[in-house]
């Protein structure tokens, strides 16, 4: 099997208990929320960018005409 292939169902169970066992059920949902914030923040600050970007091309693109 070649890296980066894929996670399959059983190496997301060996992840989840590994993490249960290393954190504890107490601090998961805190980790997951702060997870789940991290990655809303990164997404939401790539469509700024993007939308930056293609107004700034926009206006180029304006100036040459």
């Amino acid at each position: 099997m070649p890296f980066g292939s894929g996670i399959g169902f059983m190496e997301i169970v060996l992840i989840l208990v590994v993490a249960l066992i290393v954190f504890g059920p107490n601090k998961l949902p805190e980790i997951g929320r702060s997870i789940g914030r991290g990655m809303r923040e990164l997404k939401q600050a790539l469509n700024d960018a993007g939308k930056a970007f293609s107004l700034d091309e926009e206006e180029d693109a304006e100036k040459k005409q």
